[in-house]
Formats: C-alpha cells, structure tokens, sequence
C-alpha cells in the first residue's frame, strides 16, 4: 500500500498584494490603481516616496475615483492588465 498523498489543490497566498487609490475608471471593467511607498535613500539617509502605477480588472464597475483597494496578482487578462480588484477598502467622501 503506497503512502503517497493526493495532490492538493494550489495554495493561493502566494500572490501578490497591493493597497493603493484609484485615480480612473474610464475604462470598461477596468481601473487604474496608484500605489505609494517610502524608501530609504541609500545615500541621503531620507525617507523618498515612490509611485507606480498598476491596471487591474474591475468586473463589476464598482470603483470611484479616490477609493482605497487592495488588490492581488492574476493571470495576463491583457496586455497592460495582470491585477484584479479584490475589495474597496475605503471609498471615497
């Protein structure tokens, strides 16, 4: 008798994830997320922010302009769209 275990299904905590504001949603289920952090100049010793700009899949149009979301890792949905909305943490007053 083999004492193999069945193989289990993927583990999806592996991905990736992201809070950041959105700043459009002109595009059909899809909106674009700015993402900040602060890092440490190597030389000046200073806190600098740095921005970077991500496109995720917003299925049901539900995003405004100046909400708070996290989002995560996916497959390619097209050429520029690799994210996905996951939830709105805050939205907008």
């Amino acid at each position: 008798m083999n004492d193999i275990s069945p193989v289990s299904a993927p583990v999806r905590g592996l991905r990736k994830s992201r809070v950041g504001v959105v700043v459009s949603n002109k595009m059909d289920k899809t909106i674009v997320i700015v993402v900040e952090r602060r890092v440490k100049d190597p030389v000046y010793k200073k806190y600098v922010k740095q921005t970077r700009k991500f496109m995720a899949h917003d299925a049901n149009n539900e995003c405004e302009i100046g909400d708070r979301v996290r989002i995560t890792e996916t497959r390619p949905l097209s050429k520029h769209k690799t994210w996905r909305l996951v939830q709105v943490l805050e939205k907008r007053k």
